[in-house]
């Protein structure tokens, strides 16, 4: 039985791009900005085609001794493939390059360990750590005794092996259940938020798009933001008054890139159903990037395997790199589907409020209120919201207003008040008498 001593890893690194047949096509740029992300100094970038992976190295024999050569000539300490890379795999190439071989799990894997900040990323990063290293746990270890034979040497390699499978096991188990509370106090949260009508908006979209930028923008905060990948891992909620809407919880969530681990995926799924019960995804998209549509495929796949079936909102960001204009589009007459903003400069964020007002809260629609002195609380509850254009008052001393917002909002606030609808809405009214008398109709009929 054959042992092997894995070798260190380091910062000086060779890449390695395969484009197989079966495959879609590389993204390069990702990788290189990924690897950059790591920490690593990147000496030369190796791009290579195959019909199909060799199951033994991936590569074939003849590429593998050409990144050998490379590694000694250039005195790299790592390779780093933009491919999952089985156990085996990496084992042989290792032993072909004589350096630590890295794949795109291990390196995303490193970045969410260096990103991670506060408890729960911590948690969910080693999660998948050890998920990741639970699969490669096969005799590469300097700490193990050789299996040589004889009286008092049979067995000792095997015996740390399977010591180090059972505590890897028990500490996967431990972060389980840590995840679990999480995820319960979490679940206890939304359904505060949700007896109290509280709706939550949840930003997602690829890694690097100008999610954390815009969210600070939107909630006036300070969450790290940067121009690189993964730049904030941990998931942010702030609560704040949106015009028109009220109270509303606003979500910044961890991004996303293309052929995301499975184990990321799983182990991320504390923060990712932050995304699952949001009432309203605002899918923020890089519009200068050239893999524009790539990126939001990415993201929906992702969205589709933890099961996201939620109203999506596309919001086009950096239109101040891309030299479009800020507008909303509609899919429908009152539907917003994608809004043009920068968070960067600010064009467009008054459109994107009135959109997301728009989706959680309908149509707006002007109307003309009459106040009497005493209804003064309304008044107060129409200028949180911010709905108000014009208000004047008339020679009786009652306050005319004209506000722009969603009708159900409006009566909503004028029945919690146990105010008349006919007499501050005059003709006005009839719109919302006529609901009433459709639900009348249908509760007599069921």
């Amino acid at each position: 039985m054959e042992y092997f001593d894995r070798y260190q890893g380091g910062e000086r690194a060779i890449l390695v791009s395969v484009s197989v047949q079966l495959l879609e096509d590389l993204d390069t740029e990702e990788f290189r900005l990924l690897a950059q992300s790591a920490g690593a100094e990147i000496l030369t970038h190796i791009q290579a085609q195959r019909i199909k992976p060799d199951p033994k190295r991936f590569i074939g024999s003849g590429k593998a001794e050409e990144i050998a050569e490379l590694v000694k000539s250039l005195d790299a300490e790592l390779v780093i493939f933009d491919h999952a890379l089985s156990p085996a795999q990496e084992r042989n190439l290792e032993r072909i390059v004589q350096c630590r071989v890295v794949d795109r799990t291990g390196l995303i894997l490193d970045i969410f360990a260096q990103r991670a900040r506060t408890h729960e990323g911590k948690l969910q990063v080693e999660l998948a750590q050890l998920q990741h290293l639970s699969t490669r746990l096969v005799r590469g270890w300097t700490h193990l005794e050789r299996q040589k034979g004889g009286i008092g040497l049979r067995g000792p390699g095997e015996s740390q092996l399977e010591t180090d499978r059972r505590l890897l096991r028990v500490r996967m188990g431990q972060l389980k259940d840590k995840l679990e509370k999480v995820r319960q106090t979490r679940i206890q949260g939304r359904a505060a938020r949700q007896k109290a009508a509280i709706p939550t908006v949840s930003l997602v979209g690829y890694t690097n798009a100008g999610k954390s930028t815009l969210f600070n923008l939107l909630a006036s905060s300070s969450v790290y933001a940067a121009d690189q990948l993964f730049a904030t891992l941990d998931p942010t909620l702030r609560r704040l008054n949106w015009d028109g809407i009220g109270a509303l919880v606003l979500a910044d969530t961890v991004g996303f890139v293309r052929n995301l681990p499975h184990a990321l995926v799983e182990s991320f799924k504390a923060t990712l159903e932050e995304t699952l019960e949001a009432t309203l995804l605002l899918h923020v998209i890089d519009a200068s990037s050239p893999d524009m549509m790539e990126q939001i495929d990415a993201v929906e796949r992702v969205l589709k395997e933890i099961g996201a079936d939620v109203p999506t909102l596309l919001v086009y960001n950096k239109i101040d790199v891309s030299g479009e204009a800020a507008k909303i589009i509609y899919s429908t007459p009152h539907l917003p589907e994608r809004v043009y903003v920068s968070a960067h400069s600010g064009q467009g964020i008054d459109l994107l409020r009135q959109a997301v007002q728009e989706c959680l809260m309908g149509q707006l629609q002007q109307f003309e209120l009459v106040l009497k002195p005493a209804y003064g609380k309304l008044r107060t509850q129409l200028y949180a919201l911010n709905v108000i254009q014009t208000e004047h008052y008339d020679e009786q001393g009652d306050l005319h207003l004209q506000v722009s917002m969603a009708p159900h909002k409006l009566e909503q606030l004028i029945k919690q008040a146990h105010l008349p609808l006919q007499e501050i809405l005059g003709t006005g009214a009839k719109m919302f008498e006529r609901t009433l008398e459709e639900f009348e109709i249908k509760h007599e009929i069921g």
